[in-house]
């Protein structure tokens, strides 16, 4: 159990400061600002921080400490181990740099500072990461700028386990701009001189408030057990790792010291345990969003593509097939009940280019008959949507789209296209509504790819 890392009691600070241009302030200005626990600064330097007493050194604390976030030169590290196991310090957050990346002395102040913790039964997590953040606690446990998060850090489902320390920061803030997404909580993990991703990954699979899953990895350490994990959880588990190619791995070993192995193995592995494995950063958030909704599934046949241009139902069923989704073959009493809507002249095919209906009907009547149609059709397993941006389209449609996605089991994902202003308008009404929804289709097609991938794999099982 890590319960000392994600719910203390109490927290000593070392390396606070008072100075707004050091990563000590942040921390501190961070910790004060959601955790209710009792909080020590360590800083000779000052007798006060934030309002908080502030102790020259560990010893000085007169309580004993459950965690310790250390922000000082790696020198001192192997020392201070030793005054906290004195306190009663469980684990210690390493959020400086200066270990084995930067070294043969950098890795003999690594060395002794494992044995020093293991003596103590202290674990370590870090080095050179960015700590910890729980956003349903607001326990925000890093040097990240404290003026950076508080506007858009909501709590949410997604767990992320990120290896690069200003990285996780990006993956964070990409993640909560883009569309309507919450997390529960974000690890940045550093050079996992001992606490490791399949530490993080246990407890968040063991964890309740964590549903989906989010790794960016440089390196396994055991990776038969990160996948034995994997293979035993039904959460999607969604992993972009680094250093696939020659240079990226050596990229990787320069900044987190990791030793890569052969990914062709590893890549392999993820597809047989289930883990969904994509190749950028934009990508992994797109899949942490589209999971955290919780969309349903029932493992079938095809996806239906409605559009208002035939021109993008062709673009969305040629990229359907390099990624290997199957265009439903739709029932002819859903195209009957479809043509209703259409003049005698002219009959829907599939993907269903509804415009000229739209022309007729107006655009929320033709989707709602048209969604219901395909819903209804036991060919079609998913729908990719796309919507053209106005702000006649109520929050209502969506709702009602979102309910009836419930009850049929047939995830929904939205391409909206349009002019920006009403795009992105449109976009947040239907995230809002429980929806992912993309400005691009590839990306659209891709959700959908992973979501089909997950519930497929997991059905299996």
């Amino acid at each position: 159990m890590l319960d000392y890392f994600f719910n203390p009691k109490s927290v000593a600070i070392i390396g606070a400061s008072n100075n707004v241009n050091k990563g000590g302030y942040h921390i501190i200005k961070n910790v004060t600002a959601g955790f209710k626990g009792k909080i020590y600064p360590v800083n000779k330097n000052y007798k006060e921080i934030l309002g908080l007493p502030c102790y020259p050194d560990v010893a000085s604390i007169p309580d004993t400490v459950d965690l310790a976030i250390y922000f000082i030169p790696a020198k001192e590290l192997p020392h201070t181990i030793n005054e906290c196991a004195k306190k009663g310090v469980k684990g210690i957050i390493i959020e400086s740099g200066g270990f084995n990346e930067a070294g043969d002395e950098g890795r003999k102040i690594q060395k002794r500072a494992l044995e020093n913790a293991a003596k103590a039964d202290i674990r370590l997590w870090g080095p050179n990461c960015m700590g910890f953040i729980d956003a349903n606690r607001t326990y925000v446990f890093s040097f990240i700028n404290s003026l950076v998060w508080p506007d858009v850090l909501r709590g949410g489902n997604v767990g992320m386990i990120v290896q690069s320390g200003m990285l996780s920061a990006g993956f964070l803030m990409h993640a909560l701009q883009e569309g309507v997404m919450g997390v529960s909580k974000v690890c940045s993990i550093g050079n996992k001189c001992d606490i490791n991703e399949n530490d993080i990954l246990e407890y968040m699979i063991n964890d309740s408030e964590t549903e989906v899953i989010a790794c960016y990895l440089e390196s396994l350490v055991d990776g038969r057990k990160f996948i034995n994990l994997a293979r035993k959880t039904k959460k999607p588990i969604i992993v972009l790792m680094g250093g696939r190619s020659v240079q990226g791995a050596k990229a990787a070993q320069s900044h987190t010291a990791s030793l890569s192995g052969n990914y062709k193995i590893a890549s392999s592995a993820f597809r047989q345990a289930g883990i969904l494995e994509v190749f950028d950063p934009a990508e992994l958030t797109d899949m942490a969003r589209a999971f955290s909704k919780k969309m349903p599934y029932r493992p079938g046949r095809g996806t239906a593509v409605l559009t208002f241009s035939g021109g993008a139902g062709t673009i969305t069923t040629d990229l359907m097939e390099d990624k290997g989704l199957e265009l439903a073959n739709l029932s002819p009493k859903t195209l009957d009940t479809i043509a209703e809507l259409f003049p005698v002249w002219n009959k829907p095919d599939h993907p269903l280019d509804l415009w000229i209906a739209i022309e007729q009907h107006g655009f929320e009547k033709v989707f709602r008959r048209s969604l219901d149609a395909v819903l209804d059709d036991s060919a079609v397993d998913s729908i990719i949507f796309h919507a053209y941006a106005t702000p006649l389209i109520k929050q209502e449609f969506f709702n009602e789209l979102t309910a009836s996605i419930k009850r049929h089991k047939k995830p929904v994902v939205l391409w909206i296209d349009g002019r920006k202003d009403f795009a992105e308008y449109l976009r947040g009404q239907a995230e809002q509504a429980g929806l992912p929804a993309f400005r691009e289709m590839s990306r659209c097609v891709n959700v959908m790819k992973g979501i089909k991938f997950h519930f497929l794999k997991k059905a299996v099982k």
